[in-house]
């Protein structure tokens, strides 16, 4: 058992690697729970592979739609497009070209951990890792994020990883806001840290662009969620953490 205070402490510390280290020789997979994961966790490595020639695919589990359940000038359709218009305006800051992005389109907070819905999630990914050339690495949540898509979304790589033969990788998001004294099952993760400094700004755009999160876009559902600065913090930051499960 660990308290999070002590994980935290041990991830600012963990060795600096480089690309080929975190996810090996090939290009990967990144599986974001929700519209703005993949560049809140990982729009580091997503430049970084872009930079190399090493172009990966994003993977967005849920469609985002649960954000602002009480607006009404942005109903979930509405709120659906307008989250994966801002995934592709996003992962453009980075480099990525937007038909690089996958929508599997899994309900907002319901993301299946078991049963046939995880099945065909583990099933999809497994396709695209096939159909990939050299995908050696499946990037997605750590497994103790609280938040149940995010759990989802670690059950599903790990599985698809087991299927494909694929090393599976995870970066925490919600994790970093687990206050200190929380108890963690297991010990301190082995990983490492990546240097994006070169790509810190392009990142920040990246983030940026997902304006329903945290700008006044929507004004109308005052329950709406919106990104803690004490999260956005954490991410203005010249690493990315990466951890092998």
């Amino acid at each position: 058992m660990s308290s999070a205070g002590d994980l935290h402490r041990a991830w600012r510390n963990l060795p600096v690697a480089d690309l080929d280290t975190v996810i090996g020789l090939g290009t990967c997979l990144i599986l974001a729970p929700h519209p703005d994961d993949e560049s809140l966790g990982c729009g580091g490595l997503i430049a970084s592979c872009v930079a190399a020639g090493r172009t990966p695919l994003v993977v967005v589990l849920t469609d985002g739609a649960g954000s602002h359940p009480n607006s009404r000038t942005f109903p979930p359709d509405r709120l659906r497009a307008e989250r994966a218009n801002e995934v592709r305006t996003a992962v453009g800051h980075l480099g990525l070209p937007p038909d690089r992005v996958v929508f599997l389109g899994e309900p907002d907070t319901a993301a299946p951990h078991e049963g046939p819905g995880f099945e065909r999630v583990v099933a999809a990914l497994a396709d695209f890792v096939t159909m990939e050339s050299n995908c050696t690495a499946i990037v997605a949540p750590w497994l103790d994020d609280p938040h149940c898509d995010h759990r989802a979304a670690s059950l599903a790589a790990a599985a698809a990883a087991d299927v494909t033969g694929c090393r599976h990788v995870a970066y925490p998001v919600w994790g970093w806001t687990l206050p200190a004294a929380c108890s963690i099952p297991g010990s301190p993760d082995v990983g490492w840290r990546l240097d994006i400094g070169v790509w810190r700004s392009a990142k920040r755009a990246a983030i940026m662009a997902h304006r329903s999160q945290y700008d006044d876009l929507i004004t109308d559902d005052p329950t709406g969620f919106r990104l803690p600065g004490e999260l956005l913090a954490v991410f203005d930051s010249a690493w990315e953490t990466f951890l092998v499960p």
